[in-house]
């Protein structure tokens, strides 16, 4: 077993708040990760089961019998109208804790594999009484060295990291993908064609990274501008694609305006391209993009609760790949590299003159930190991971 870096800010946060709602791909690790805050007195009901499903047919006499411990929800957005009761049993559990000197928080973990709507039905619901927490893939401060170069080809999700041979982590990231599409688009998008998502997917595998022309997209596969957005829209409330914003400024200057996309696990993104091996990997043409795409979801894994990504591009060449803006309205300048020998491009500098970010740094696969001047700091991967996931402590 990992230990997971979420386990400590998922600790924290039901120490705060009545309920939280842990957010993840399926097969990431929110159930395992849950059942270890959860135990040893917890209670667990899985809503994909009928059986758990009629457990609940009276939530509220079910669920007030049981505060005393924490209850863990896995796949919460089975039942949305489970919201509403859990409002008036959070309130009434809280009030009972405040006059009997009790506790008045973590009464309940919500798990689920959908963001969007899972979100919108919990904040209007239990505005003021909810957090939310997002598990990602395993990540380079959660396994040893010497799995880091698996973690790229193969992805953080458990069991395609840890398969005995490439072959089958490549049939599990396979089935993983039919799952998915056979099974989670027909349950959140019952109209949506599977096999036209699975193309999408697949156009998207070859964009990574790339400054997204949507109608250009849906002229490619015969569809709609609509419809297309429509796709990407679920696949992002999936958790398996992500959007990244331009950063946008008041200085009037011209600044690309498209989201770049990423698929945002490494080893379903070669996957989808065909990719089997780090042999296959290093000589494809996406082998640059992967990369980045790696480096800026394992950056993003541990990054600061409040940090906003995004990244600056103009119509001129200035860039930086990614930009984080902390609450207090600093930045954080990123570029990010794949050569051992990395080198900042003149477009950086130009960028960061437009930014002026209080920190410069070059990732890269390397061992070694050290500075590369006009403050630029060279960083390997899993120091600036650390330098990220420290910064507020």
């Amino acid at each position: 077993m990992f230990n997971r870096y979420q386990l400590a800010v998922l600790q924290q946060a039901l120490k705060r708040s009545p309920a939280v709602v842990l957010l993840g791909p399926r097969q990431v690790g929110k159930t395992t990760l849950a059942l270890q805050v959860a135990q040893p007195d917890g209670g667990y009901l899985d809503l994909e089961s009928p059986e758990d499903r009629n457990k609940l047919s009276n939530v509220e006499q079910y669920l007030r019998a049981r505060q005393d411990r924490l209850i863990v929800l896995d796949e919460v957005q089975r039942m949305p109208t489970l919201f509403e009761p859990l409002r008036g049993l959070i309130d009434q559990a809280r009030r009972s804790g405040a006059a009997n000197g009790t506790r008045t928080s973590g009464f309940y973990l919500l798990l689920g594999s959908a963001s969007l709507d899972l979100i919108q039905h919990s904040s209007e619901t239990l505005a003021g009484r909810i957090a939310f927490v997002e598990l990602s893939g395993l990540h380079r401060l959660e396994v040893p060295p010497g799995l880091w170069d698996g973690l790229w080809v193969r992805g953080g999700f458990p069991q395609s990291l840890t398969a005995q041979s490439d072959a089958d982590s490549v049939l599990w990231r396979r089935d993983f993908t039919r799952t998915y599409l056979e099974r989670d688009v027909a349950q959140f998008a019952p109209r949506t064609s599977a096999e036209l998502l699975r193309r999408f997917w697949t156009m998207l595998a070859h964009l990574q990274g790339s400054t997204l022309n949507i109608a250009q997209l849906a002229r490619n596969l015969d569809i709609d501008t609509r419809t297309a957005n429509g796709y990407l829209d679920l696949l992002t409330d999936l958790l398996l694609t992500r959007k990244l914003a331009p950063w946008h400024s008041n200085q009037g200057k011209r600044l690309v305006k498209s989201n770049k996309v990423y698929i945002r696990d490494s080893g379903l993104l070669h996957s989808l391209l065909g990719i089997t091996d780090m042999d296959a990997l290093l000589s494809h043409p996406v082998v640059g993009a992967s990369w980045e795409g790696h480096v800026i979801e394992s950056l993003l894994a541990v990054a600061p609760a409040g940090t906003v990504p995004s990244f600056y591009r103009s119509n001129a060449g200035a860039e930086i790949d990614l930009l984080l803006t902390w609450p207090d309205g600093q930045h954080w300048a990123i570029e990010v590299k794949r050569s051992t020998t990395p080198k900042v491009e003149r477009g950086f500098y130009s960028a960061c003159e437009d930014i002026r970010p209080s920190r410069k740094w070059l990732v890269y696969p390397g061992a070694d930190s050290y500075p590369l001047g006009d403050g630029v700091e060279v960083l390997p991967l899993h120091t600036a991971m650390q330098t990220l996931a420290n910064a507020l402590q």
